[in-house]
């Protein structure tokens, strides 16, 4: 709904001028399978496209449906911005999510005769030859029937736990003269693809079947004297959206640890059947789940596309991106000396994946090395599977530095991950503390404290990403190192903030969340659009994931009103409707969907000509402005702020190839390519790639 001209500009609490958080974040997801059926793309990397859409819908079903749904279970109503009260909004999210996906599986339908084209197949079962069907038989026997462990229900034998995100056959046998049922669930240490050899394979080269199918076909051996009437896959994913009561919060790792166990148990939010699933089973189901019909979701389709990123590990080079080595502003052996020095007198930046996160790891490591540093302090949330952070941090501990660390127990989906990384630490004798009860540390900072000639002397690296070498490899983040004076001591002293006890309203140059972020961000767009009324220039630009805080979007749209010109490069969800006459006209908004996850946020000022920048943790969202510890820190170099400006920001403005361009309506469309198609993350590769001049 667009609202008509003749719309009081005054009323900015109009729910016309906002979009649903929601239904805006299936739309990013549906940007996301675009480029799954984007020719332009590799094909391998087209089906990790398709993968990626399905994990993403998948964290969709754990958390915002499952919150919806909870939120309308017990009765609290939640109207939205936009107008949508929490039975509207639970409707709306279901119905687009069903059709998300059919929409996988219409993606799959395209890719898979592209991939038979570069011989890579994928056999049903009616397309077994014998000899294929008595291989698999024995693979069964082999491989898979032993991690199988078939569960009886019955009176005797109570509904086993089916886990989150698991697939299982429901399966029905005839017993004694009854007809019985059970479970058998596909375990996660099965590949979801069993590869055929060569010499069976009907077509010369890569072969591949579904485990489910070979898992059907041969189930019979795990009911011998039985006779197994049917086998039906079912799939289910449940609430994952992780709760800490206050009250019972005086050890939060070890509240966070019996959450994640009750979580075991959170409540069905997609009950995935097949179509062809009899109505007395799926009502077993239904029933024993204590769920609803509603919950329910028949497909003819396969499960679980998030699997199919399996399938990226195929070695055909041809049909992935090609890969490139991100260079570092240092050496992996540089001396710490080196290192202290270039940042002491001059800010650096590093830009991920163009640039190496071995810039960050050898910032740790001189820290270690150091036998100057005293002191070194870090906050870490997604930290990664085998992240060498950790042993420089053990490493630091035992050389005696006073090292201090906080571990972000409550980071969504690596909670059992950074519970273990804690007490590694903590084993090792460095101080960890978990933060807060009721809000995340989000922000990204890591400090040394070095002894020089001429006194002690702080360090910071602060950025827009996670101290995660993994995700470094294709999120784009931005990484500031520092020695200015201001900064290093609003570090130092947010530090102290969470660690110890501070009633630090106030900093230098940082503005830092839940104190103060939300009140400097509105001071920052107000005197802009002082700066317009007065006749001044009057610019913003900000590169974020999401806006949908409604007070930040009303901040916006006054400073709209009175001229502001601004463009917001928002990769996800935006609930701001640009375009709006007399409301928005001036605010225009990207969407930049590539080879690269967008995760940078950039705040740039014009403020009359005398600009100001800021990096950092934040979106404009209500969770990172009032629930969370974030930072945005300001860019001081004239020559890196410029660079940001016209050189990042200014190839996000100009990409025609991977940008959509959100219009009034709350629809993305291509934006016009007058020339040739421009791409901003292919420019910055290559512009990271050429050797720089000295």
């Amino acid at each position: 709904m667009i609202p008509s001209r003749d719309y009081d500009p005054g009323d900015l609490k109009n729910p016309a001028l906002y979009i649903n958080r929601e239904l805006s974040w299936l739309e990013f997801n549906q940007r996301v399978l675009e480029q799954g059926l984007d020719a332009s793309h590799p094909l391998l990397e087209r089906v990790k496209f398709l993968a990626i859409t399905a994990t993403n819908l998948d964290e969709f079903f754990m958390i915002r449906v499952s919150t919806t749904q909870k939120n309308l279970r017990e009765g609290i109503e939640d109207v939205a911005p936009d107008g949508y009260n929490t039975e509207q909004q639970l409707e709306a999210m279901r119905t687009r999510a069903r059709r998300m996906l059919e929409d996988q599986a219409g993606c799959w339908d395209q890719l898979r005769p592209l991939l038979a084209a570069e011989r890579i197949f994928f056999l049903e079962p009616q397309a077994w030859s014998p000899d294929i069907r008595e291989h698999l038989a024995a693979y069964f026997s082999r491989e898979i029937c032993p991690v199988l462990t078939p569960l009886a229900f019955d009176p005797g034998h109570p509904f086993p736990l089916i886990s989150n995100l698991s697939k299982n056959f429901a399966v029905v046998v005839r017993h004694a003269g009854r007809t019985k049922f059970a479970r058998v669930k596909l375990p996660d240490v099965l590949p979801r693809f069993v590869q055929v050899p060569e010499s069976l394979s009907p077509s010369q080269g890569l072969t591949f079947v579904f485990v489910e199918d070979v898992i059907r076909a041969n189930i019979h051996e795990l009911f011998p004297g039985t006779q197994v009437k049917g086998a039906h896959l079912f799939r289910v994913i449940r609430d994952a959206d992780l709760e800490i009561e206050q009250a019972e919060a005086d050890d939060l790792l070890e509240s966070v640890d019996r959450s994640l166990k009750q979580l075991r148990h959170g409540a069905i939010s997609l009950l995935q059947v097949e179509e062809d699933m009899p109505a007395r089973i799926l009502n077993i189901l239904v029933e024993n789940f204590e769920t609803t019909e509603d919950v329910v979701v028949r497909t003819a389709d396969r499960m679980g596309f998030g699997d199919w990123m399996q399938l990226t590990k195929v070695h055909r080079p041809e049909l992935k991106d090609a890969p490139f080595s991100p260079r570092s502003p240092w050496r992996a052996d540089e001396d710490p000396e080196v290192i202290f020095d270039q940042i002491r007198y001059q800010d650096q930046i590093v830009h991920h994946p163009y640039q190496s996160f071995a810039s960050v790891e050898g910032f740790v490591r001189a820290a270690v090395k150091d036998p100057h540093v005293v002191a070194l302090k870090m906050t870490l949330y997604r930290i990664g599977a085998n992240s060498p952070l950790i042993d420089l941090l053990i490493e630091a501990a035992e050389a005696g530095k006073q090292v201090a660390v906080l571990v972000e127990l409550k980071a969504r989906f690596d909670e059992r991950n950074n519970i273990l990384w804690a007490q590694r630490l903590e084993s090792h004798g460095i101080h960890v503390v978990y933060g807060f009860p009721d809000i995340k540390t989000h922000a990204k900072l890591c400090l040394v404290v070095r002894q020089e000639p001429d006194g002690v002397q702080t360090y910071v690296h602060t950025g827009t990403g996670n101290y995660n070498p993994e995700t470094a490899r294709v999120y784009t983040d931005i990484g500031l190192f520092t020695a200015d004076r201001d900064i290093v001591a609003d570090v130092s002293e947010i530090f102290n903030y969470l660690t110890g006890y501070s009633n630090q309203k106030e900093f230098r140059r940082l503005l830092v969340a839940p104190l103060q972020l939300r009140a400097r961000l509105s001071e920052l767009i107000a005197r802009e659009t002082e700066h317009a009324r007065a006749g001044r220039e009057a610019r913003m630009i900000v590169k974020v994931n999401s806006v949908t805080d409604d007070q930040a979007i009303r901040v916006l749209y006054k400073a709209a009103q009175a001229g502001v010109s601004i463009d917001l490069l928002v990769r996800g969800i935006c609930s701001l409707r640009p375009g709006v006459p007399g409301i928005s006209e001036h605010i225009r908004v990207r969407s930049i969907v590539g080879r690269f996850l967008e995760h940078s946020r950039i705040y740039y000022f014009r403020n009359g000509g005398h600009e100001e920048m800021y990096i950092g943790s934040a979106d404009l969202m209500e969770r990172n402005l009032d629930r969370r510890v974030e930072t945005l820190t300001p860019i001081n170099d004239a020559e890196i702020l410029a660079h940001l400006r016209d050189v990042v920001l200014g190839a996000y403005l100009r990409d025609t190839d991977r940008a959509m361009v959100l219009t009034a309506s709350g629809r993305y469309e291509k934006p016009d390519a007058a020339d040739a198609r421009f791409s901003a993350q292919q420019f910055l590769l290559q512009q990271y790639s050429e050797p720089q001049s000295e």
